[in-house]
C-alpha cells in the first residue's frame, strides 16, 4: 500500500484565517495587546458555548492554572480529584496551586474518570473534581452530577479536546463551575496559542479576570469591586492594587482575530470529524481492537485506536504499519498515558502504584490516537482500517 501521508493535524489556520488577520493589521495603527478583539473573541466563545463569561488567556495551560488558582484563593487548600488520563498541566495546575491531586481510574468506553472512583474519592476536604474530556469524549453522566450538586463540591471541566462535545444535547464546558478549553494548534480550532476559562458564576469570573493579569485589580469589571477596594486601600494608587500573587498569562488582539474567524466554523467542522470517527470505528476489526466508545455528542478531532486485549505484539505491529504508511499517532493517547508513571508525579508521589490503575494503564501501553480534520480523505480512513485489520 503506498503511503497515506496523514499527520496529525493538517494546517489548522485557513487562507480566511489570515486573510482576516491582515485586514486587521492593514487598517491604521491596530492596539495588539489585549483590547477589542479579545474582548469581542470572549463575548462570541460564550455565546457559542452557552455561558455568561468567558476570559481569554494564552494557552490551555494557563486556562487550567488559574481556575485552580481561583479555587485555592477562594476555597482555601484542600484535595481535588482528578484522572489518570489526562494532559500534564491538568495535574501540575493542582500542585501549583498547593492543592493535593487525588488520583482515580478512567472508564474504558468514555476515557473520562470513572463515576464510581469518583464519588468514593469525595470527602469533606474535597474542593473539586476536575474532569477531562478525552480527545472529543463526554465524559459527563446524571450520577456524577447529581452527588457533587447534593455534597456542594464544584465540577471544574477540562474541555480542550473537546469543543462542541454534548451531554443531553448541551455542549460539556457548560456543566461546571469554570470550564477550560485550548485553542492550540492541534485542537479543533487554533489562535495558534491560547486558552479560554468559561463561567456562569459572576464572583469567580471577577477573580479570574485579575488573575490573569499579575491579580490588578483594575483588571475587574464590577465597579463596585473595584471601589470596595479602593477603599479598603487608600494608601494605594487604584490602578495598581494587587489583590493575589498572580500571573501575566494574557493573549494579544492577534491571537483573538484568528480564533474570531474559526469559530465560525467550528461547528461546520465538528460534523465533518464526527462522521469520519463513525467511519473509522465501523470499519475497524471489533475482535481486535476497540470500537464501543460512548460516541453519544462526542467531537473528536482525534481517533482513538485502543487494542481490544493487551497484545505487545500486536502493538508492535500497529505502531510498525502506522509508520510504513506515514501516519502520525501518539501512543498513550491524551497526554503520554497513565500520568502516574510520568517523573513528575513518581518523584511526588512513589507510594502510588500506577499498575493499580488498570484501565488507565491498558490504554498507557496498548492505546493511540490519530489525527481526525475536515480535509481528511475517507478513503484513507477505509485504507488503514483495512491495513490495521490484516495485522
Amino acid at each position: 500500500m503506498n503511503k497515506l501521508s496523514w499527520p496529525l493535524m493538517s494546517n489548522n489556520i485557513s487562507r480566511e484565517d489570515l486573510d482576516h488577520l491582515t485586514a486587521f493589521l492593514q487598517n491604521g495603527l491596530p492596539i495588539l495587546t489585549q483590547s477589542e478583539q479579545v474582548r469581542a473573541f470572549e463575548r462570541e466563545w460564550s455565546d457559542w458555548l452557552g455561558v455568561k463569561h468567558s476570559v481569554f488567556v494564552n494557552s490551555g495551560s494557563s486556562a487550567n492554572l488559574i481556575t485552580m488558582a481561583a479555587l485555592a484563593h477562594t476555597r482555601g487548600e484542600g484535595e481535588i480529584v482528578v484522572p489518570t488520563l489526562t494532559w500534564v498541566s491538568d495535574i501540575a495546575s493542582v500542585l501549583h496551586c498547593g492543592l493535593k491531586p487525588v488520583f482515580v481510574d478512567i472508564n474504558p468506553r468514555t476515557l473520562g474518570m470513572d463515576t464510581d472512583a469518583v464519588i468514593r474519592n469525595l470527602n469533606e476536604r474535597t474542593r473539586a473534581v476536575f474532569l477531562t474530556h478525552i480527545l472529543g469524549y463526554n465524559a459527563l453522566d446524571q450520577r456524577l452530577l447529581d452527588e457533587l450538586n447534593s455534597r456542594g463540591i464544584p465540577l471544574i471541566e477540562d474541555a480542550c479536546e473537546s469543543h462542541g462535545a454534548t451531554y443531553l444535547g448541551r455542549k460539556v464546558g457548560s456543566f461546571g463551575l469554570a470550564s477550560n478549553f485550548s485553542f492550540y494548534f492541534a485542537h479543533h480550532m487554533s489562535t495558534i496559542e491560547g486558552g479560554m476559562v468559561s463561567t456562569n458564576d459572576d464572583d469567580l469570573h471577577q477573580v479570574l479576570r485579575m488573575l490573569r493579569s499579575h491579580g490588578m485589580v483594575r483588571e475587574a469589571t464590577d465597579p463596585q469591586l473595584r471601589q470596595r477596594y479602593a477603599e479598603q486601600h487608600s494608601d494605594l494608587n487604584p490602578a495598581f492594587i494587587f489583590a493575589f500573587p498572580a500571573y501575566n498569562v494574557r493573549s494579544t488582539e492577534i491571537n483573538a482575530v484568528l480564533g474570531r474567524s474559526q469559530l465560525k466554523r467550528l461547528d461546520a467542522n465538528n460534523q465533518i470529524r464526527t462522521r469520519n470517527l463513525h467511519l473509522f470505528l465501523e470499519c475497524l476489526d471489533p475482535e481486535r481492537y476497540q470500537t464501543d466508545f460512548a460516541t453519544q455528542g462526542s467531537s473528536n478531532y482525534a481517533f482513538t485506536l485502543v487494542l481490544k486485549h493487551p497484545d505487545v505484539a500486536l502493538r508492535d505491529r500497529v505502531m510498525a504499519a502506522c509508520q510504513s504508511l506515514a501516519v502520525e499517532f501518539r501512543r498513550g493517547a491524551s497526554g503520554g498515558g497513565n500520568q502516574l508513571r510520568q517523573p513528575y508525579l513518581r518523584q511526588r508521589f512513589p507510594q502510588i502504584d500506577p499498575a493499580s490503575f488498570p484501565c488507565v494503564d491498558h490504554i498507557h501501553f496498548f492505546g493511540f490516537y490519530i489525527g481526525n480534520y475536515p480535509e481528511l480523505e475517507t478513503d484513507k480512513i477505509v485504507k488503514l482500517c483495512h491495513a490495521l485489520n490484516e495485522l
